[in-house]
Protein backbone atom coordinates (compact mmCIF):
# COMPACT_ATOMS: atom_id res chain seq x y z
CA UNK A 1 0.00 0.00 0.00
CA UNK A 2 2.63 2.38 1.02
CA UNK A 3 4.72 1.24 -2.28
CA UNK A 4 1.55 2.33 -4.45
CA UNK A 5 1.26 5.76 -2.64
CA UNK A 6 4.55 6.27 -3.19
CA UNK A 7 4.46 5.34 -7.22
CA UNK A 8 1.58 7.34 -7.55
CA UNK A 9 3.48 10.51 -5.57
CA UNK A 10 5.89 10.02 -7.85
CA UNK A 11 3.93 9.42 -11.12
CA UNK A 12 2.06 12.99 -9.92
CA UNK A 13 5.32 15.22 -9.24
CA UNK A 14 7.25 13.65 -12.33
CA UNK A 15 3.78 14.67 -14.73
CA UNK A 16 3.26 17.82 -12.85
CA UNK A 17 7.24 18.81 -13.89
CA UNK A 18 6.64 18.40 -17.11
CA UNK A 19 4.14 21.01 -17.50
CA UNK A 20 5.55 23.17 -14.45
CA UNK A 21 9.40 23.56 -15.48
CA UNK A 22 8.69 24.88 -19.01
CA UNK A 23 5.50 27.26 -17.77
CA UNK A 24 7.78 29.03 -15.56
CA UNK A 25 9.68 29.81 -18.29
CA UNK A 26 6.56 30.47 -20.00
CA UNK A 27 5.77 33.30 -17.22
CA UNK A 28 9.62 34.86 -17.31
CA UNK A 29 9.19 35.40 -20.63
CA UNK A 30 5.85 36.99 -20.15
CA UNK A 31 6.62 39.19 -16.95
CA UNK A 32 6.78 42.36 -18.68
CA UNK A 33 2.83 41.83 -19.82
CA UNK A 34 -0.60 42.81 -18.39
CA UNK A 35 -1.51 41.08 -15.26
CA UNK A 36 -4.85 39.76 -16.82
CA UNK A 37 -2.35 37.65 -19.14
CA UNK A 38 0.02 36.32 -16.20
CA UNK A 39 -2.77 35.20 -14.25
CA UNK A 40 -4.37 33.38 -17.56
CA UNK A 41 -1.14 31.63 -18.22
CA UNK A 42 -0.57 30.73 -14.65
CA UNK A 43 -4.08 29.05 -14.10
CA UNK A 44 -3.74 27.42 -17.51
CA UNK A 45 -0.47 25.83 -16.21
CA UNK A 46 -1.77 24.57 -12.79
CA UNK A 47 -5.35 22.87 -14.90
CA UNK A 48 -2.56 20.81 -17.32
CA UNK A 49 -0.08 19.61 -14.88
CA UNK A 50 -2.97 18.70 -12.72
CA UNK A 51 -4.29 16.58 -16.27
CA UNK A 52 -0.63 15.56 -16.70
CA UNK A 53 -0.44 14.31 -13.10
CA UNK A 54 -4.16 12.57 -13.93
CA UNK A 55 -2.47 10.95 -17.06
CA UNK A 56 0.39 9.68 -15.22
CA UNK A 57 -1.22 7.78 -12.68
CA UNK A 58 -3.56 6.61 -15.39
CA UNK A 59 -0.02 5.30 -17.52
CA UNK A 60 0.62 3.55 -14.14
CA UNK A 61 -2.79 1.51 -14.01
CA UNK A 62 -3.19 3.23 -10.48
CA UNK A 63 -6.81 4.21 -11.75
CA UNK A 64 -9.44 2.72 -14.48
CA UNK A 65 -9.60 3.71 -18.10
CA UNK A 66 -13.15 4.69 -17.64
CA UNK A 67 -12.20 7.10 -14.38
CA UNK A 68 -9.00 7.79 -16.43
CA UNK A 69 -11.32 9.34 -18.94
CA UNK A 70 -13.86 10.80 -16.19
CA UNK A 71 -11.26 12.97 -14.91
CA UNK A 72 -10.08 14.04 -18.21
CA UNK A 73 -13.25 15.44 -18.54
CA UNK A 74 -13.59 17.22 -15.59
CA UNK A 75 -10.77 18.49 -14.98
CA UNK A 76 -10.56 20.33 -18.25
CA UNK A 77 -14.05 21.94 -18.08
CA UNK A 78 -13.58 22.76 -14.58
CA UNK A 79 -10.47 24.18 -16.20
CA UNK A 80 -12.41 25.98 -18.69
CA UNK A 81 -14.67 28.02 -15.69
CA UNK A 82 -11.44 28.63 -13.79
CA UNK A 83 -9.48 30.68 -16.88
CA UNK A 84 -12.67 32.28 -17.01
CA UNK A 85 -12.71 33.68 -13.84
CA UNK A 86 -9.12 34.26 -13.81
CA UNK A 87 -9.21 36.80 -16.88
CA UNK A 88 -11.99 38.30 -15.17
CA UNK A 89 -10.71 39.03 -11.89
CA UNK A 90 -7.17 39.46 -13.77
CA UNK A 91 -8.41 42.31 -16.06
CA UNK A 92 -9.93 44.01 -12.74
CA UNK A 93 -6.75 44.13 -10.95
CA UNK A 94 -5.39 45.42 -14.00
CA UNK A 95 -8.10 48.36 -13.56
CA UNK A 96 -7.29 48.75 -9.62
CA UNK A 97 -3.70 48.54 -10.59
CA UNK A 98 -3.58 50.93 -13.26
CA UNK A 99 -5.80 53.03 -11.32
CA UNK A 100 -3.42 52.55 -8.41
CA UNK A 101 -0.36 53.33 -10.25
CA UNK A 102 -2.28 56.83 -11.56
CA UNK A 103 -3.70 57.58 -8.26
CA UNK A 104 0.14 57.37 -6.54
CA UNK A 105 1.62 59.41 -9.72
CA UNK A 106 -1.33 62.30 -8.83
CA UNK A 107 -0.34 62.44 -4.81
CA UNK A 108 3.57 62.69 -5.81
CA UNK A 109 2.69 65.18 -8.68
CA UNK A 110 -0.01 67.40 -6.16
CA UNK A 111 2.68 67.00 -2.93
CA UNK A 112 5.26 68.73 -5.63
CA UNK A 113 2.38 71.57 -6.81
CA UNK A 114 1.55 72.28 -2.93
CA UNK A 115 5.13 72.41 -1.57
CA UNK A 116 5.80 75.06 -4.38
CA UNK A 117 2.98 76.77 -3.94
CA UNK A 118 3.67 77.13 -0.62
CA UNK A 119 7.27 77.29 -0.55
CA UNK A 120 6.91 80.90 -2.06
CA UNK A 121 4.76 82.49 0.11
CA UNK A 122 6.42 80.96 3.48
CA UNK A 123 9.41 82.69 2.30
CA UNK A 124 8.24 85.99 1.56
CA UNK A 125 6.70 85.61 4.89
CA UNK A 126 9.77 84.52 6.84
CA UNK A 127 11.49 87.32 5.05
CA UNK A 128 9.06 90.21 5.88
CA UNK A 129 9.05 88.64 9.56
CA UNK A 130 12.98 88.85 9.87
CA UNK A 131 12.94 92.63 8.28
CA UNK A 132 10.60 93.58 11.14
CA UNK A 133 12.17 91.74 14.07
CA UNK A 134 15.43 93.30 13.37
CA UNK A 135 14.18 96.55 12.63
CA UNK A 136 15.64 97.14 9.35
CA UNK A 137 12.13 98.44 8.28
CA UNK A 138 10.56 100.74 11.07
CA UNK A 139 9.11 103.51 8.55
CA UNK A 140 4.85 103.39 9.84
CA UNK A 141 4.14 103.10 6.24
CA UNK A 142 6.34 100.43 5.24
CA UNK A 143 5.20 98.64 8.15
CA UNK A 144 2.09 98.96 8.11
CA UNK A 145 2.43 97.71 3.84
CA UNK A 146 4.79 94.53 5.57
CA UNK A 147 1.73 93.72 7.64
CA UNK A 148 -1.09 94.11 4.64
CA UNK A 149 1.43 91.88 2.50
CA UNK A 150 1.79 89.16 5.56
CA UNK A 151 -2.18 89.21 5.83
CA UNK A 152 -2.70 88.14 2.02
CA UNK A 153 -0.18 85.51 1.84
CA UNK A 154 -1.82 84.18 4.84
CA UNK A 155 -5.52 84.51 3.79
CA UNK A 156 -3.65 82.66 0.43
CA UNK A 157 -2.03 79.50 1.87
CA UNK A 158 -5.29 79.31 4.02
CA UNK A 159 -7.22 79.19 0.99
CA UNK A 160 -4.70 76.49 -0.30
CA UNK A 161 -5.12 74.14 2.68
CA UNK A 162 -9.24 74.54 2.40
CA UNK A 163 -8.84 73.34 -1.08
CA UNK A 164 -6.68 70.78 -0.25
CA UNK A 165 -8.93 69.54 2.41
CA UNK A 166 -12.33 69.72 0.17
CA UNK A 167 -10.40 67.39 -2.24
CA UNK A 168 -9.16 65.01 0.53
CA UNK A 169 -12.62 64.89 1.33
CA UNK A 170 -13.95 64.45 -2.44
CA UNK A 171 -11.54 61.54 -3.28
CA UNK A 172 -11.39 59.44 0.04
CA UNK A 173 -15.48 59.52 -0.16
CA UNK A 174 -15.63 61.46 3.55
CA UNK A 175 -17.79 64.00 1.84
CA UNK A 176 -21.45 63.41 3.18
CA UNK A 177 -24.27 65.37 1.53
CA UNK A 178 -26.68 66.98 3.47
CA UNK A 179 -29.33 66.94 0.51
CA UNK A 180 -32.30 69.84 0.66
CA UNK A 181 -34.53 72.00 -1.60
CA UNK A 182 -32.35 74.60 -2.32
CA UNK A 183 -33.48 77.88 -4.58
CA UNK A 184 -30.65 78.19 -7.33
CA UNK A 185 -31.14 81.67 -7.77
CA UNK A 186 -30.22 82.22 -3.94
CA UNK A 187 -27.03 80.43 -4.18
CA UNK A 188 -26.00 82.04 -7.52
CA UNK A 189 -27.44 85.80 -6.41
CA UNK A 190 -25.16 85.31 -2.97
CA UNK A 191 -22.30 84.25 -4.97
CA UNK A 192 -22.06 86.99 -7.39
CA UNK A 193 -22.30 89.77 -4.10
CA UNK A 194 -19.69 88.27 -3.05
CA UNK A 195 -17.66 87.60 -5.98
CA UNK A 196 -18.61 91.62 -7.25
CA UNK A 197 -16.10 93.67 -5.36
CA UNK A 198 -13.20 91.38 -7.20
CA UNK A 199 -14.81 91.31 -10.28
CA UNK A 200 -15.18 95.43 -10.68
CA UNK A 201 -11.49 95.86 -8.77
CA UNK A 202 -10.69 94.15 -12.37
CA UNK A 203 -13.32 96.31 -14.41
CA UNK A 204 -15.52 92.65 -15.25
CA UNK A 205 -18.95 92.95 -15.74
CA UNK A 206 -20.17 90.42 -13.82
CA UNK A 207 -24.05 89.49 -15.05
CA UNK A 208 -27.10 87.23 -14.23
CA UNK A 209 -29.88 87.29 -16.68
CA UNK A 210 -31.56 84.50 -15.55
CA UNK A 211 -35.19 85.66 -14.00
CA UNK A 212 -36.79 82.28 -13.21
CA UNK A 213 -34.43 80.14 -11.57
CA UNK A 214 -35.49 76.28 -10.36
CA UNK A 215 -35.24 74.41 -7.30
CA UNK A 216 -32.66 72.24 -6.97
CA UNK A 217 -31.93 68.95 -4.86
CA UNK A 218 -28.36 69.69 -3.53
CA UNK A 219 -26.46 69.90 -0.38
CA UNK A 220 -26.06 74.41 0.15
CA UNK A 221 -22.71 74.50 0.96
CA UNK A 222 -21.12 72.34 -1.27
CA UNK A 223 -23.53 74.36 -4.29
CA UNK A 224 -22.14 77.67 -3.22
CA UNK A 225 -18.58 76.07 -3.12
CA UNK A 226 -19.49 75.31 -7.17
CA UNK A 227 -20.64 78.48 -8.31
CA UNK A 228 -18.07 80.43 -6.26
CA UNK A 229 -15.41 78.65 -7.39
CA UNK A 230 -16.71 78.81 -11.31
CA UNK A 231 -17.23 82.65 -10.69
CA UNK A 232 -13.84 83.43 -9.33
CA UNK A 233 -12.43 81.08 -12.28
CA UNK A 234 -13.99 83.16 -14.85
CA UNK A 235 -13.19 86.35 -13.08
CA UNK A 236 -9.56 85.25 -12.95
CA UNK A 237 -8.69 84.84 -17.04
CA UNK A 238 -11.37 86.98 -18.31
CA UNK A 239 -9.63 90.13 -19.27
CA UNK A 240 -10.29 94.37 -17.93
CA UNK A 241 -13.53 95.27 -20.03
CA UNK A 242 -14.58 91.70 -19.75
CA UNK A 243 -17.85 90.00 -19.09
CA UNK A 244 -18.79 87.20 -16.64
CA UNK A 245 -22.45 86.16 -17.36
CA UNK A 246 -24.34 83.32 -15.18
CA UNK A 247 -27.37 81.52 -16.21
CA UNK A 248 -29.19 78.45 -15.23
CA UNK A 249 -32.64 76.25 -15.67
CA UNK A 250 -33.78 72.95 -15.88
CA UNK A 251 -34.39 70.64 -18.77
CA UNK A 252 -35.89 67.06 -19.55
CA UNK A 253 -32.44 65.74 -17.87
CA UNK A 254 -32.47 68.37 -14.26
CA UNK A 255 -31.53 71.62 -13.51
CA UNK A 256 -28.00 73.44 -15.46
CA UNK A 257 -26.11 75.80 -14.08
CA UNK A 258 -23.72 77.91 -16.40
CA UNK A 259 -20.99 80.58 -16.53
CA UNK A 260 -19.73 82.27 -19.51
CA UNK A 261 -16.48 84.23 -19.66
CA UNK A 262 -14.74 86.40 -22.28
CA UNK A 263 -11.37 84.75 -21.61
CA UNK A 264 -10.60 84.30 -25.44
CA UNK A 265 -11.37 80.42 -25.41
CA UNK A 266 -9.38 77.24 -24.16
CA UNK A 267 -7.22 75.86 -26.64
CA UNK A 268 -8.66 72.35 -27.54
CA UNK A 269 -5.82 69.85 -26.19
CA UNK A 270 -6.49 71.98 -22.70
CA UNK A 271 -9.89 71.53 -22.66
CA UNK A 272 -10.23 67.73 -21.54
CA UNK A 273 -7.59 68.74 -18.80
CA UNK A 274 -9.41 71.93 -17.39
CA UNK A 275 -10.29 69.96 -14.44
CA UNK A 276 -7.30 68.51 -13.58
CA UNK A 277 -6.29 68.32 -10.05
CA UNK A 278 -3.42 71.74 -9.85
CA UNK A 279 -3.81 71.88 -13.79
CA UNK A 280 -3.75 75.99 -14.88
CA UNK A 281 -3.24 75.30 -18.51
CA UNK A 282 0.38 76.92 -18.47
CA UNK A 283 3.48 75.53 -17.44
CA UNK A 284 4.22 78.50 -15.36
CA UNK A 285 3.65 79.06 -11.50
CA UNK A 286 2.75 82.45 -11.21
CA UNK A 287 1.64 83.37 -7.24
CA UNK A 288 -1.27 84.83 -6.23
CA UNK A 289 -3.36 82.53 -9.02
CA UNK A 290 -4.46 79.74 -6.74
CA UNK A 291 -3.53 75.76 -6.53
CA UNK A 292 -5.38 74.99 -9.69
CA UNK A 293 -7.70 73.37 -7.51
CA UNK A 294 -11.03 75.00 -8.30
CA UNK A 295 -12.73 73.51 -11.35
CA UNK A 296 -11.30 69.72 -9.53
CA UNK A 297 -13.46 70.48 -6.89
CA UNK A 298 -16.35 71.65 -9.03
CA UNK A 299 -16.24 68.23 -10.87
CA UNK A 300 -16.12 66.42 -7.77
CA UNK A 301 -18.77 68.29 -5.68
CA UNK A 302 -20.77 68.14 -9.31
CA UNK A 303 -20.51 64.29 -9.13
CA UNK A 304 -21.02 64.06 -5.67
CA UNK A 305 -24.72 65.05 -6.24
CA UNK A 306 -24.85 62.80 -9.16
CA UNK A 307 -24.19 64.90 -11.64
CA UNK A 308 -21.65 66.46 -14.24
CA UNK A 309 -19.40 69.34 -14.82
CA UNK A 310 -18.49 70.54 -18.42
CA UNK A 311 -16.49 73.08 -20.70
CA UNK A 312 -16.86 74.07 -23.84
CA UNK A 313 -15.38 77.11 -26.29
CA UNK A 314 -18.32 79.57 -26.93
CA UNK A 315 -17.43 83.09 -29.34
CA UNK A 316 -15.14 84.77 -27.50
CA UNK A 317 -14.54 83.02 -24.52
CA UNK A 318 -15.83 79.72 -22.80
CA UNK A 319 -18.07 78.32 -21.18
CA UNK A 320 -18.52 76.03 -17.94
CA UNK A 321 -21.73 74.27 -17.19
CA UNK A 322 -23.11 71.98 -13.93
CA UNK A 323 -25.92 69.96 -14.53
CA UNK A 324 -27.89 68.47 -11.24
CA UNK A 325 -29.91 65.63 -11.88
CA UNK A 326 -33.91 65.78 -11.01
Amino acid sequence: MVRDLLLMLLATVIGALIVCVPGAFVLRALHRRSITVNIVVLLAITVLAVVAGVVAVAEEMFISPHDRNVLLIVVPMAGLVSLGIGWWLGRRLARAAMWAAQAEASRRDLVAWVSHDLRSPLAGLRAMAEALEDGVVSDPVTVQEYHRRMRTETDRMASLVDDLFELSRISSGALRLRLSQVSLGDVVSDAVASASPIAASRGIRLVSPTQQWPHVTASAPELSRIVANLLLNAIRYTPSDGTVTVTGGSDGAGSWLAVSDTCGGIAETDLPRVFDVAYRGSSARTPGEGGGFGLAIVRGLAEAHGGRATVENIAGGCRFVVHLPA
